[in-house]
């Protein structure tokens, strides 16, 4: 075979093995050209939830396909756009009244961040800060890389950085100490927002803090006036157990950003909500106002049905109980290694399960994270670890017997690689 002339995403081509093309995919699996079935352990990076090509939003994709393509929609609405906007406000936190479309995380973020300084802006307020929290993950765009853990990801980019401000991971015990940092910040007058993955920063390690401390930046922000921006792309959709995480801190941020299962994680979709009055802060007859922003993309009608009908899915099928019984599993599966040396930092959110292998060299590039990889390729499951830190946030179809396999696979990926290590 020829050398393939595509440049894959995260990919070292120096390093990495020739890819395998993917043929199918249904339910929990792919199936590769050789006819292998790989169980997707990780939703394809987060954004399969029912299952790989759901019927029903299989079906609104054909549908919708027989009487739409892309419509500029700086001109235009359309039905899918409209509908969908109405059935995400019905079911995020109260007070979100606004939607506005995109096509990434990315993309939802970065709209987030316009939106917040040009409400302080048209409001007539000088607020040019945001507050991220450490470790924080928020997309690949220059934008969402000013507002992300700076490392390995963005090193080569640091000149186009803009500066934030970041207060520290909430780790056991210092949670007040994130806490005074961020008041601390608001004091300056300067913050415009507050940023933030709830309840799990995901591609920073799968760390996790609890829902209390949400509700306690919540109510310094608005103590001082400042915007919470929920980044809720990889932890909405029921990943930590509720609709979105942000319920579980009994708030309504001013911003929430949603992508990865929007649709189901059939196509590529993003949308951020606001409230009211951010909306009404771009409204008006002077057009400078206006909130600039858009894609050639915005609103693709097959892609809000396809959204439409994952809202479908949600109201007219037991997903709340699927949830509940993957829940279960992790936990369960989690339990075997309570007390076992070879890990550390066992955790669990809703469907996230996620645990740490002890070895000396830790982080996104540690040592391990390649053989590990290889071990799970080798025996057609696809997860994809953050260095030495292994997690699991398959689709809500997967069985209760494909779970276990998953956590065989790695009590037995870790014997082998810190016999390998020792």
């Amino acid at each position: 075979m020829t050398q393939s002339p595509v440049w894959h995403p995260f990919t070292q081509h120096a390093l990495e093995p020739p890819m395998k093309r993917v043929v199918e995919t249904k339910g929990a699996y792919l199936v590769d050209e050789a006819g292998n079935r790989v169980l997707d352990a990780i939703s394809s990076w987060w954004v399969i939830t029912h299952g790989h090509r759901h019927p029903t939003i299989v079906e609104a994709i054909r549908q919708a396909a027989q009487s739409y393509d892309q419509i500029i929609f700086a001109e235009y609405t359309h039905a899918p756009a409209e509908e969908l906007a109405r059935g995400l406000i019905d079911l995020s936190p109260a007070g979100l009244d606004h939607v506005f479309y995109s096509d990434s995380g990315s993309t939802a973020v970065e709209v987030a961040l316009k939106m917040a300084l040009g409400f302080f802006h048209n409001t007539g307020k000088h607020r040019d800060r945001i507050v991220v929290m450490e470790h924080s993950y928020h997309g690949d765009t220059i934008g969402t890389m000013s507002v992300g853990e700076r490392g390995v990801f963005n090193a080569a980019y640091e000149p186009l950085l803009f500066g934030v401000d970041t207060i520290p991971f909430p780790t056991p015990g210092e949670e007040q100490n994130t806490l005074d940092t961020f008041d601390a910040s608001c004091r300056s007058g300067r913050i415009a927002a507050l940023l933030i993955e709830p309840l799990v920063l995901g591609a920073g390690g799968m760390k996790m803090f609890g829902s209390a401390l949400l509700s306690e930046l919540k109510k310094i922000a608005e103590h001082h006036g400042v915007l919470l921006i929920a980044d809720e792309v990889m932890t909405g959709w029921g990943r930590t157990g509720t609709l979105f995480a942000c319920a579980q801190a009994g708030i309504s941020p001013d911003i929430l950003c949603t992508s990865k299962g929007l649709t189901g994680g059939s196509l590529p979709l993003a949308a951020t909500l606001c409230t009211r009055q951010i909306f009404d802060a771009h409204l008006s007859t002077d057009r400078r106002n206006t909130f600039f922003h858009s894609s050639s993309y915005t609103a693709n009608p097959i892609a809000c049905a396809a959204a439409v009908a994952n809202l479908k899915i949600w109201m007219e099928e037991p997903v709340q109980a699927r949830i509940d019984r993957l829940a279960a599993l992790q936990r369960q599966g989690l339990s075997r290694f309570a007390g076992d040396r070879r890990f550390r930092n066992i955790r669990q959110s809703g469907t996230i399960a996620a645990l740490d292998l002890a070895v000396p060299s830790d982080g996104y590039l540690a040592d391990i994270g390649p053989s590990l990889r290889a071990f799970f390729r080798e025996r057609n499951l696809l997860i994809r670890p953050l260095g030495n830190i292994i997690y699991l946030m398959p689709p809500y179809c997967v069985t209760e017997t494909e779970i276990d396999r998953l956590y065989d696979t790695i009590d037995e990926a870790a014997s082998m690689c810190l016999e390998k290590a020792a």
